[in-house]
């Protein structure tokens, strides 16, 4: 089976709901297996250096097999300058070998980025260089607000069975708006693969489950995954390909997600 695909909020594009960043150091070949398995969605950035060697050959290897319009390539950006922002941009279009990205990426905003590098992004829209401006933040209260303004076209965000935040100021509210919504830590940092602070008597969830539990969500287009290799990548898909979780398999990672919470929920 292949990947399920959606229309990624407003921005035209059709999106996989599986999404797979360079962040975790895997060969090109899981990537090609990925992309024909129908995912679309990949981003590139991290903090470890090394780790981009074989995102970048996979997307140099997909611009020449003539695949460059069926994928969605995200770049992060962590400046917060527009100066170092734009450098960065043009050494990823010439690391990467393209001529433009699908997604800027701004990372990481705990609130509104300056008027100086909102400038700089919808000039780069303006002008090809980028076909969508997303932004990736921990701080749920920001999303809403920059969603109403119609500036931003998809939002990053944490969302899994430990942190369910977004159920309460962000899922209600953005169907109007309609921006892309990309989730991310679906395995909460794999607190919640971990069998040693699982509740007495309960197995932990495999990193599949809890794809598939953020995926349960119709609010959300794409789910991050992390693979590190093939066998990663089988596995995660043929347990997603399965019927979506039903009612009984939701509470349980509810359950084991508000022990891991460990205190009472805002609601």
């Amino acid at each position: 089976m292949m990947i399920e695909k959606r229309m990624f909020g407003k921005t035209g594009f059709e999106v996989s709901r599986i999404g797979i960043s360079s962040s975790f150091g895997a060969n090109s070949a899981v990537y090609e297996e990925a992309f024909e398995r129908g995912c679309n969605y990949f981003t590139w950035g991290t903090f470890i250096k090394g780790r981009s060697t074989e995102f970048k050959g996979f997307i140099k290897h997909m611009v020449t097999a003539g695949k460059r319009e069926k994928l969605f390539i995200g770049v992060l950006s962590y400046s917060h300058s527009a100066f170092l922002g734009n450098r960065f941009l043009i050494s990823a279009l010439r690391q990467l070998g393209l001529e433009y990205i699908d997604g800027l990426i701004l990372g990481y905003y705990s609130k509104k980025p300056s008027k100086s590098i909102v400038d700089w992004a919808l000039e780069l829209k303006r002008q090809g260089t980028v076909r969508a401006i997303g932004l990736t933040t921990h701080n749920r209260s920001v999303v809403v607000p920059l969603a109403q303004e119609g500036i931003l076209d998809f939002f990053h965000i944490r969302y899994n069975a430990v942190h369910r935040g977004a159920e309460y100021d962000i899922f209600p509210y953005i169907e109007e708006m309609a921006p892309g919504l990309v989730t991310f830590t679906a395995t909460s940092w794999r607190q919640l693969l971990a069998q040693k602070k699982m509740p007495p008597g309960i197995s932990a969830p495999r990193a599949a489950d809890c794809y598939r539990y953020v995926l349960s969500r119709p609010e959300v287009d794409v789910c991050m995954m992390g693979v590190r290799n093939k066998e990663m990548l089988r596995d995660n898909l043929q347990a997603i390909e399965k019927a979506p979780m039903t009612p009984e398999e939701l509470e349980k990672m509810k359950m084991i997600g508000d022990h891991l919470y460990g205190k009472p929920r805002v609601t």
